[in-house]
Formats: C-alpha cells, structure tokens, sequence
C-alpha cells in the first residue's frame, strides 16, 4: 500500500527477544512505500548494541533497521521519544508511527492490519491490536481510563458493584470487533503522525507504566479517537521485557510513581486522595470478606505489600511536595 510507517523498539537487555521481533517484521516490509525500523537501545550495558548491530548486518536488514544507542536509560517513553526524534529527522515522510514491545511478535499482517484502518478510518488517532499469549489466549489491551470509581471497582472485586460500576471497569473482557475505547495497550499501537505534531511525544516523567494510558489521553482531549483493531495480531510475551511477571510479587517503586502522577495530571491531587480512598474502602470491604470466608482467596490477592507501597507512598508524596510539583510541572508543559 502507499502509506508509509515507522517502528519503534525500545529494547533494554532483551536483545534476543528484538531480534525475534524484527524476525516477525520481515514479512511486512514489501508492504508499504516506506517502511523503517528504529531500534532503541536504552544504555542496556550487556552488549545488546553489538549484538543487534551484528544481526542486521548478517540478516541484511540494514535498508529497513536502525539500531540507535541511547546513553542513559530514561525508561519507556523516553526511549520511544528518542526513536521518535529518529523519525522526524525525515521530515513529513513517515504517516504513521508504530509503537511495539521487543517481547510481540507480530502475526502476518500485524502491522498492515493497523495502517489499513488508519487509513479508512481519518478520526482514528491511534489504533492498538489484539494481544495474545504464546498459546493464543487472548489479553485485554482496550481500555477504559484509570479513574477514582475504577479504583473502587478494581479493590473490591465484588460482582454486584462491578456490574454497576461497568463503565469504570479499568480492563474489560476482551471483544472480538472493532470498537473505540479509551486507551491501548503500548505494546502495540499505531499512531497518526498528525496527532504527535498537535500533543507531543510520551511523557517522560513516566518511567514505566500508565505513559500510554497518559498519552491516549491527551489525543482524545485533543479530539482524536482511539480504536481497538482485532485484525492486528501480536503475541505479546507480557512481562518478559520488563520482570514483572509474578502477580504476586513486589511491585517496584516506578509503578506506583507513574499511577501517581496519571492521577495528579488528570484529577488534580484531589482526585488522587479520593482514587486512594476509594481504593482502600475497596481493600477493607474484600478482607472483610475473605475473613468471613466469603471469596475465594485466604488474603487478598494482588502484588506483595501493595495497600502499603500505594497509601503510605501518596501520604509522603503529599506532604512532601512532590504531588504539588507534579501538578504545577503538568500544568506548565
């Protein structure tokens, strides 16, 4: 077709699994006018550059892949933000830019299944596709924004109040047609280059975590819709480029970080209090619960320490100044 696009990877010490990623890639290439791979590297230290560098060389990838060296490892959307200063070097001649995980794969026809729809579809600003495990099970990756009542929804985990509270239901069952929804999944998504000329790049105050919740966001209070695309398939290997694989184990800092200042930039430190409270009224109604032995669980079940890493970690970033900072810094970019 005539559109033409680019891809970003951001890798950090997962160079096996770029590389069979862009294996996956190959197949799309013909299929476009311009069709080009930024690979980058977020200061991995373990040879990955090398390594990556070696095998588009051998493969003779180097017409479609790029790998650039990044020399500090400013997380996710930093990265994606260096590869997309790659892609406006070449001025106005990419459409589309496609945001992609080193741990997908991308099923025949992933990435012209997205473009395709963009094309048709000109209120789009960005699509994001249908996630599936290694086995095809699939995943949901349309969302509804995170929001105070979605905190609730999410804590208490009880039948009736998430019938009510449906529309807040931060992860919904996945759907097999196209539909808008709220925000997609970064592992794969595809935005319209018009939509990073009126909003910006990723915001780099996320580390890891709620960057494309954050971004979508922003596109929609722009005015641009986002849309869920099933024909675009990815095996998403979840967890494998990041660690955070176990449900029950410590979450790191940067998650709570990052939900923090989603909250703060888009409820205000208000909003954040009545999210956490919520939240925590949630918490206390499903220990209840479970203490009279009314689900399924012997404690609740969720990442270690997770009410304290949540609650005590707002607490101090309240009175500490830092949510304050985080408000003023959003209001001024």
């Amino acid at each position: 077709m005539s559109g033409s696009v680019a891809l970003i990877i951001v890798n950090y010490r997962t160079a096996d699994l770029t590389l069979a990623c862009l294996e996956s890639l190959r197949a799309e290439v013909g299929a476009f006018s311009d069709f080009q791979v930024f690979v980058v590297d977020n200061a991995s230290g373990d040879g990955s550059v090398e390594k990556l560098g070696e095998a588009v060389r051998r493969e003779n990838w180097d017409r479609w892949v790029q790998v650039v060296p990044s020399q500090r490892n400013g997380g996710f959307a930093a990265g994606n933000n260096i590869g997309l200063k790659e892609v406006f070097k070449y001025g106005d001649c990419f459409d589309y830019v496609v945001l992609l995980n080193p741990d997908t794969v991308a099923r025949n026809g992933a990435v012209l299944a997205l473009i395709q729809f963009m094309e048709e579809n000109p209120l789009a600003g960005i699509a994001g596709s249908r996630l599936e495990d290694a086995q095809g099970v699939v995943e949901c990756s349309a969302h509804t924004a995170h929001s105070p009542l979605g905190e609730l929804e999410s804590s208490a985990r009880l039948g009736p109040l998430s019938r009510m509270l449906r529309r807040y239901v931060v992860s919904p069952p996945p759907r097999e047609s196209q539909h808008r929804c709220e925000w997609v999944s970064g592992a794969s998504l595809v935005v319209r280059r018009k939509v990073i000329e009126a909003i910006g790049g990723l915001d780099e105050g996320f580390f890891l975590y709620f960057e494309e919740v954050d971004f979508c966001t922003r596109a929609r209070k722009a005015g641009w819709e986002v849309w869920f695309v099933p024909e675009s398939r990815i095996v998403h290997l979840e967890g494998a480029s990041t660690g955070v694989q176990a449900v029950n184990k410590r979450r790191p800092r940067y998650w709570y970080d990052s939900r923090r200042r989603y909250f703060v930039k888009h409820f205000g430190w208000v909003g954040l209090m009545v999210a956490d409270i919520l939240w925590a009224v949630g918490r206390a109604s499903l220990v209840m619960r479970l203490a009279f032995k009314r689900g399924p669980h012997t404690r609740p079940p969720g990442p270690r320490f997770f009410a304290w890493d949540l609650l005590w970690g707002d607490f101090r970033s309240l009175f500490g100044g830092e949510v304050i900072r985080v408000k003023r810094r959003s209001a001024a970019s």
